[in-house]
């Protein structure tokens, strides 16, 4: 591991600078898809159910020759999402994997991530969120939400576009598992990882030109139960053409084998990857490992990563987190208390750009909808804004709708 691991960040400024350019390659996306969390030679061999490379990538002419090949592994020495976020973008808009391919490996503080096009109310409730102290994140690629800590190791693998095949990435990972703890995972239909049919690792990716990049998440020792407490949304009825999450039954690996921790994960799958033939599933153990560039340890600053700072700025930002958000409309529940009896209402917010836009309430089986005045129209929503709303109309009587109404027609 020492002949591998340099402990110095210069050392990246140099292997930039020598081996690698870091030219702006003004990468442009095509597309963004998703679901949507070793070390020893003497080891048993690889699963014998290991999924062969993609038949378009069989059938291409590699670009550049294996041998032409190095891989490096990055592990980034922040813990911020953010942070992460745009050193994953800065290296897939700026650096040229023609001849160097790059794994990133990296762990976050507490936050739930959601895909580019999702709406961040339908996959959790983002008051209590931001009450318990888990960040917020809208990443660039797509597929759905995943919550992530300090016991979840996330791999980004990048290749030019031509050399993109995920099926090569997620298997680096199941036959790390069963080379350092001789754990069986399977990939699936959705191109999850799954142990028994419970899933430790999701999927997402963005491809443009030259560059792409495929990243997945792995379950190593999570909190599961503030996985599942973030990953719920307020009750309402939200009508939105985001996309939506596939819910799955999960599994930490921790529950498989007490012995795994992330740090020995990192290094089980860095080592994986470098010893593995750049375009094929072949092992080429320590000869091929000692050819490779090694581990880098990354501190993502402006100093090494210039722009960085304007990248992540922009990944922490209320227009990109919330104001991404798909057009939308959320429904919910309301009865006033009358004299005699009560009404039965819905309240309707519709909230474009991450605003409300329009506030109304009607009568159920009725179309007809009563505006309702509120300071809170063309604010942001929130789920502390929606029960505000409705709070405040509970204080409004029947009768007084059904005046408001009349007068309507």
């Amino acid at each position: 591991m020492s002949l591998l691991l340099r402990r110095n960040s210069s050392q990246l400024r140099l292997l930039l600078a020598s081996g690698s350019k870091i030219t702006r390659l003004a990468s442009t996306d095509s597309s963004d898809v998703g679901e949507p969390s070793s070390s020893s030679s003497s080891a048993p061999a690889v699963p014998p159910t290991a999924a062969k490379l993609s038949k378009r990538q069989r059938q291409t002419p590699p670009a550049v020759p294996d041998a032409e090949i190095k891989k490096s592994v990055f592990i980034s020495q922040s813990n911020d999402i953010f942070t992460n976020l745009a050193l994953e973008d800065w290296l897939y808009k700026n650096f040229d994997f023609g001849h160097h391919h790059v794994l990133l490996l990296w762990a976050n503080d507490p936050c739930v991530v959601i895909g580019r096009h999702q709406n961040p109310f339908t996959e959790a409730n983002v008051s209590q969120l931001v009450e318990r102290g888990i960040t917020l994140a809208r990443r660039n690629s797509g597929g759905g939400a995943v919550y992530h800590d300090r016991g979840n190791l996330n791999c980004t693998f990048f290749t030019p576009r031509e050399r993109y095949d995920r099926k090569y990435n997620l298997n680096i990972v199941t036959r790390a598992l069963f080379r350092e703890w001789a754990i069986k995972a399977e990939i699936n239909e959705r191109d999850d990882i799954v142990i028994r049919n419970k899933k430790i690792s999701g999927t997402a990716a963005k491809l443009g030109h030259p560059n792409s990049y495929h990243h997945c998440t792995i379950l190593a020792s999570a909190n599961k139960l503030h996985l599942g407490e973030s990953l719920v949304k307020e009750p309402a009825n939200y009508i939105s053409r985001a996309t939506v999450s596939v819910p799955s039954p999960i599994r930490n690996l921790v529950d498989v084998n007490p012995n795994v921790n992330v740090s020995q994960l990192l290094s089980a799958v860095g080592y994986e990857y470098l010893r593995t033939v750049a375009t094929a599933l072949e092992d080429g153990g320590n000869a091929q490992t000692m050819q490779q560039r090694g581990f880098q340890l990354i501190n993502p600053t402006e100093k090494w990563f210039p722009g960085i700072e304007e990248l992540r700025s922009n990944y922490s930002s209320w227009d990109w987190v919330i104001g991404k958000t798909p057009k939308f409309t959320v429904e919910k529940d309301l009865e006033l208390k009358g004299d005699e009896q009560g009404m039965k209402l819905k309240l309707t917010v519709e909230v474009e750009a991450g605003l409300m836009k329009e506030i109304g309430i009607k009568l159920p089986h009725s179309d007809e909808t009563v505006p309702v005045v509120t300071p809170l129209q063309g604010k942001a929503y929130n789920e502390q804004n929606l029960n505000g709303i409705m709070g405040a109309l509970k204080l409004v009587s029947a009768s007084n709708v059904k005046q408001a109404m009349n007068g309507s027609g």
